[in-house]
């Protein structure tokens, strides 16, 4: 099976071509495939190119506890990179199906720089889902590990939990994360983020990803975490996020349409031996 990896800010993603396998890739694989210590190790799989009716490619993201993704912007900007690198794509930008929407991505005349729109962010209960609220999901509380926190809620495709916290850390990230993504109120798990306003152009987070765990970086979560600090009036339309893994650029406009900016590193190309799977 052979594989591509690749990381933007730390957060890293193999990348398979459904047309070089000859197995299924089943949740039990994709298990051992990303285990950081029996397999290649990565925070998910990118399984693409697949046909499109709609777009000009289409992709499946996989988590490393072999649940499927909707979205992933750090994932999808390194899936458009990988399309440039094997001279699929130009630097025209182009469409990309997705289980949380289609969306718009171009790799930049240096291809270690990649932008992608990520659609509209909704506050919306109903679209994100959250069970128990009606309306915009803003300025709500709920109690954890007996901290009561004030949280936004968001989708982008797939739904986030953003805590606005005067002091962020990843002591409680880790402590909370796990606990807020299986919260009830969350019927399909949810994306966590703990969020800092530094100014009106700068935001900090810490991040607990579904069905991954602590993370160093991601795009959908610098895209809700800024959609939120614009809604609720504490930051402005271009936003910096900044994370363990580094800073991604966030423009959100009047309509709360996301477009991010930010790097994509290549790190190696190998065969994985049926062995691992066996082990």
């Amino acid at each position: 099976m052979q594989f591509l990896k690749y990381h933007a800010l730390g957060n890293d993603y193999i990348v398979i071509d459904p047309a070089a396998i000859e197995t299924d890739l089943t949740p039990d694989r994709i298990r051992a495939i990303c285990h950081r210590h029996y397999g290649i190790g990565s925070d998910g799989i990118l399984f693409g190119p697949t046909e499109s009716e709609t777009c000009d490619f289409g992709v499946r993201i996989f988590n490393p506890d072999g649940s499927e993704a909707e979205k992933s912007g750090n994932g999808l900007r390194i899936f458009a990179r990988y399309l440039r690198d094997k001279g699929l794509a130009g630097m025209e930008a182009f469409a990309i199906e997705t289980a949380g929407g289609p969306v718009s991505a171009r790799v930049h005349e240096t291809p270690d720089t990649v932008s992608v729109d990520m659609g509209t962010v909704s506050f919306d209960a109903a679209q994100i889902p959250v069970n128990g609220k009606t309306g915009e999901v803003l300025h709500q509380t709920m109690t954890v590990a007996g901290t009561e926190l004030e949280y936004c809620a968001a989708t982008v495709g797939n739904p986030h939990c953003i805590i606005l916290r005067d002091a962020i850390s990843e002591d409680e990230t880790r402590t909370m994360g796990s606990i807020i993504e299986t919260d009830p109120m969350f019927p399909n798990r949810t994306n966590v983020q703990f969020m800092k306003i530094m100014d009106r152009e700068n935001v900090a987070i810490e991040i607990w990803e579904r069905g991954a765990g602590y993370t160093l970086a991601s795009g959908s979560s610098a895209s809700a975490s800024a959609a939120v600090a614009r809604r609720i009036g504490k930051c402005d339309d271009r936003i910096a996020v900044h994370m363990p893994g580094g800073r991604l650029d966030i423009t959100v406009n009047a309509d709360y349409f996301i477009s991010l900016t930010g790097p994509v590193t290549a790190i190696a190309e190998g065969i994985i031996y049926p062995e691992m799977f066996e082990a």
